[in-house]
């Protein structure tokens, strides 16, 4: 998933982060680098901690509707890329019944990009819910 976030920078100060998308995640850095991958790690934690709260993740809203908020006018912009399937240290077995042709090519997709079949599900489900809140 990819979060835009915004940057601000106050004289005496080191960049403070904004993810417009989840509410209440906040970061900062000292320098523009640092503030990303700050934020990368702040926008990681507040997600997971929503994954234990048992709450679903926000819709993310697109780009340039954030870039029209007023409070937003004056910051540096930025996207910050999160795999939440990566999130959740708790895992669950599960057994699923599959068409064999299916099966072979999400296994087969998976094989050909590094994947595994679990790791390529969990994406493709994490990336369906993305798109369609």
């Amino acid at each position: 998933m990819k979060y835009s976030v915004v940057l601000h920078k106050d004289p005496q100060s080191d960049y403070s982060v904004t993810v417009p998308d989840l509410p209440g995640c906040f970061s900062a850095g000292s320098t523009i680098e640092e503030a990303l991958s700050m934020a990368k790690e702040a926008i990681e934690c507040h997600i997971e901690g929503m994954f234990l709260d048992g709450e679903l993740i926000p819709k993310l809203f697109p780009f340039e509707e954030h870039q029209a908020n007023p409070k937003y006018s004056d910051g540096i912009w930025g996207i910050v890329e999160i795999d939440i399937s990566q999130l959740s240290s708790k895992s669950k077995r599960v057994n699923i019944t599959l068409p064999e042709y299916l099966l072979n090519t999400v296994d087969n997709y998976a094989k050909k990009h590094g994947e595994t079949r679990s790791g390529l599900l969990a994406h493709a489900v994490t990336e369906y819910i993305s798109s369609h809140q």
